[in-house]
């Protein structure tokens, strides 16, 4: 089990950085050999299931995830939390991605624990140093140029 936690601020607003965090298509967009493809109609919410599938052709694999938390950031509530379940037969773990208002702007965090079939625990922070690095690029992209580490 690999566990990383991701943290930015952003100038965006607590809503409009929830929406491009949960924008599920939009996530792989910049990463080599994955895309995302939603799987079930309507919004966003609990329930709603999509898998990003990484490689060319058949040599590849997919991680589906389904969001089982769904709560965005809103007058009555300044804290967003969501939280996806990764179920695949390759990667399995969770994820929960939390949003809140700061100031004029957002904090935004990514937690989330892998598990990658057939690789030892020994490999746990190699996955967890590459989790960070890949995820922590696509954080990035999504929150745009205002996106910053805390200090």
């Amino acid at each position: 089990m690999s566990v990383f936690r991701l943290r930015r601020r952003t100038g965006l607003s607590a809503a409009e950085a929830w929406r491009r965090v949960t924008d599920w298509p939009a996530h792989g967009a910049d990463v080599p050999l994955t895309r995302v493809v939603v799987l079930t109609p309507g919004p966003p919410g609990v329930g709603t299931r999509f898998s990003a599938r990484t490689g060319v052709g058949r040599l590849g694999f997919d991680d589906p995830m389904r969001v089982v938390r769904w709560e965005p950031p809103g007058a009555d509530r300044p804290r967003g939390v969501c939280r996806l379940e990764k179920y695949g037969r390759v990667v399995r773990g969770w994820a929960e991605i939390t949003v809140a208002a700061d100031g004029p702007g957002a904090r935004v965090e990514w937690v989330e624990e892998l598990r990658v079939f057939g690789v030892p625990r020994v490999c746990d922070p190699l996955l967890s140093w590459a989790g960070r690095r890949v995820f922590g690029r696509e954080l990035d992209r999504l929150l745009g140029p205002s996106a910053r580490r805390p200090a």
